[in-house]
């Protein structure tokens, strides 16, 4: 543990306090006193209760759902901390919302990642922290240094552990791409687990017919682990997953992502699937008494925490990739 001085200051809004908790355990300091609220037309105030004039302060806040929510509050935040004289401010933001409208898919399509970075700096970020980018080209989108963290560290050592080297054969394992979108950072973590690479091609053959599934690689009989970077409404994944199945001949599926958004329909599909299990991070808190027993999260607080002190020490955060 460091010994850090009252130079830090970690403060958090609501999106995911526990985390923001466990974060300033790994750092070995408290967590700033501060209190974020709505008012009853649903305008988002806050309060910082300590002072943080000359200091290194860290937002950490998620922009899960409510997403336009938690938005307001950390823009809010750091806004209060800019005002109140903080010597820096880094918004850290586990999973940053908005980034899947990275570009105009159609003519007269907004750019809101684009959007959401410019306000993130108007309102006086000095730098922001974050992990697996729905695109990583959205670090250019930022004035403003960007530290962008893997999820797929965690993920390779808990496979690993799963299923120790000298206990399986890597013939019998493949990692999967649930679309083309995903191809490489799929690709990036078969060759850290050292598995093949298999890849699940969605398209419609005419309008209005069902979508058919293609499996590029061979998967029959192999274990699969589904590889990408969110899992939403999870229909997506539950298509490729039955589709390793019934047309690859896969013999069982797993499946990780690092944000469980979970919206909707998430958790019964992913109950009713073929699918053995689903990792995910903590950048995005599960429901409260989560009705799937198959969903697991992972911990990645102790990275941030390494994360927030190498910033705060002015040192390379690359190892901690």
């Amino acid at each position: 543990m460091i010994a850090y001085g009252d130079n830090i200051k970690v403060f958090c809004g609501n999106s995911n306090p526990v985390f923001a908790q466990t974060v300033c355990k790994e750092l070995g300091i408290p967590l700033g006193q501060s209190v974020v609220k709505t008012f009853a037309d649903g305008e988002a105030s806050v309060s910082l209760n300590e002072t943080v004039r000359g200091c290194d302060v860290f937002l950490i806040q998620s922009t899960c759902k409510p997403v336009n929510d938690h938005l307001m509050e950390l823009l809010v935040m750091i806004d209060a901390c800019r005002r109140a004289s903080a010597g820096r401010i880094t918004a850290v933001i586990p999973y940053f919302g908005y980034a899947r409208q990275d570009r105009k898919a159609k003519s007269r399509d907004p750019i809101s990642a684009k959007l959401v970075a410019n306000m993130l700096t108007a309102a006086g970020a000095d730098r922001v922290l974050t992990m697996d980018l729905h695109a990583a080209q959205i670090q250019g989108f930022f004035d403003i240094p960007v530290d962008h963290l893997l999820g797929n560290p965690t993920f390779v050592k808990y496979y690993m552990n799963k299923f120790p080297e000298d206990q399986f054969d890597h013939e019998q394992f493949v990692v999967v791409s649930p679309d083309v979108g995903s191809v490489a950072r799929a690709r990036a973590f078969a060759a850290k687990v050292h598995m093949g690479l298999a890849i699940v091609d969605k398209r419609r053959q005419k309008a209005n017919e069902c979508e058919v599934m293609n499996v590029i690689g061979d998967v029959k009989g192999k274990t699969c682990i589904l590889y990408d970077d969110m899992i939403d409404t999870a229909g997506s994944l539950c298509n490729a997953a039955n589709a390793l199945v019934t047309v690859g001949g896969a013999k069982e599926v797993y499946a990780c992502a690092t944000h469980g958004v979970l919206s909707g329909p998430a958790y019964d599909r992913i109950t009713d699937s073929v699918l053995k299990e689903v990792v995910v991070h903590n950048t995005i808190p599960l429901i409260e008494n989560c009705p799937c027993s198959k969903i697991k999260q992972l911990d990645v607080a102790p990275i941030f925490a390494r994360a927030i002190s190498h910033i705060h020490g002015g040192t390379s955060i690359a190892d901690l990739f």
